[in-house]
Order: C-alpha cells, then structure tokens, then sequence
C-alpha cells in the first residue's frame, strides 16, 4: 500500500437510524479513524433499501431509495461499490450500527436468528476475517458478524432479545455499558453497544473512539510481526 498509515473500510447502509446508517455513529467513527491517523474508504452494497421511514413521524413514507445512493450523503460522495470492495487495500474493516444494518445489510429486523446476509458484506466480511485482519462493528451490526463468523463473541449491550439471537446463531454475547468493547481474540473482532443502549453523543464518542483505537492496536501488530 503506497500509504503507511492504517487504511479501514467503512461499511454503510444508508442514511438514517431508522432505515439507514446511524448518521452520529457512522460519522464519529469516521473522525475517531481520521484523529487516530488511520485513513479510510467508506462502501455500500448498491441495492434498493428494505423500506423508507420519515425519520418525523417514524412512519414508513412510501419511497423507494437506494442504499449506496443514500450513503453517499454521509460519505459526501466519496463512497464505493461494496461489490468491488478488495480485502487486499485495507488492514481493516468496521461497521457503525442503525437499523440499516438490520434491514438491508442484512435481514435481522425481520427475521431474527434465521436472517440472510446481503452476498456483498457477507464476501467483504469472509475476505477480511480469510486474511486474518480485524474487524470492527457498532451498535446492531454486531449481528451480521455472528450471521457470517460463527462462534463470534460480541456485545450489542445489555438487550436480552438480541442477545438470544445471537446465541441461536451460534454466537456469544458478552453484556457490555457505555464505551466498552468486547474482544474476540481468536477471531479479531471489536463490538460496542452504543446506541443499543440508551446513550449521549459523548457516549457515542467513547464507544467508537475506544472500538477504532483496539482496531489499530491490531493493525500495529500485524504491522510488527510482518
């Protein structure tokens, strides 16, 4: 890689909390990457959203938007197709949270233990964890990580239902608060509850900055051992 700094994937699903991305975890995430000295690529898988929700009443508008599209508002148009995503360019990958992960990443709003993983983030997800590099995941996207890599330890917080869920897929939930992560060693994966739980913005903050700072801890010791 021309750069030596670290260089993460950024995995989104939109724009939105209720549809899409969580708009403050997807961009705190990005600024814990940029003032750690990492660098970063954000993707999106270029298909249509489960649904659209009017993020003012909470009630489904009857729109038609795509994801990649859509994603592009956070990333300010600098964004890829997840398609052509290469686990080669990057030491890294994450994925903030919003229902988003849980409805067109993958379909775990609507059918819990027994979802489907969208083919992109399943391939991006399985090239990353092939290559042994480490992954990173936010809020509900933790789930898609116990979906693709069974075994998984992560934490989406404290929810009991989710955690079930989790379990039911093979996985392992360690309950976590405000600004802990949960590391699975053997399978290099860091999760953080954020707004799983019920959370400030500075709560937010803690959350991705601690889950970004293991995540190139990680990469400097692949770095070293190279």
């Amino acid at each position: 890689m021309a750069s030596s700094k670290p260089s993460v994937a950024v995995i989104l699903s939109g724009c939105g909390v209720f549809d899409g991305s969580e708009i403050h975890e997807a961009t705190l995430t990005l600024l814990a990457l940029d003032r750690q000295g990492a660098t970063y690529q954000c993707f999106a898988p270029n298909v249509m959203q489960a649904h659209v929700i009017d993020h003012l009443s909470g009630e489904e508008s009857g729109e038609s938007r795509n994801v990649l599209i859509e994603s592009a508002r956070i990333a300010r148009g600098d964004i890829k197709d997840l398609k052509d995503f290469d686990a080669a360019d990057y030491d890294s990958i994450i994925f903030p949270g919003g229902f988003g992960a849980a409805k067109n990443l993958s379909s775990f709003a609507f059918d819990g233990a027994d979802c489907t993983v969208n083919d992109d983030v399943a391939a991006a997800l399985k090239a990353i964890h092939d290559a042994g590099k480490p992954i990173g995941a936010l809020c509900i996207a933790p789930v898609i990580i116990a979906r693709v890599l069974h075994g998984a330890d992560v934490t989406i917080g404290q929810d009991a239902d989710t955690a079930a869920a989790i379990a039911a897929m093979g996985g392992h939930h360690t309950r976590a608060s405000h600004g802990d992560i949960v590391v699975d060693s053997k399978l290099r994966v860091v999760t953080t509850p954020c707004y799983m739980l019920d959370a400030t913005i500075s709560q937010i903050a803690d959350g991705a900055d601690n889950a970004v700072r293991t995540l190139l801890e990680m990469i400097a010791q692949d770095r070293q051992a190279a």
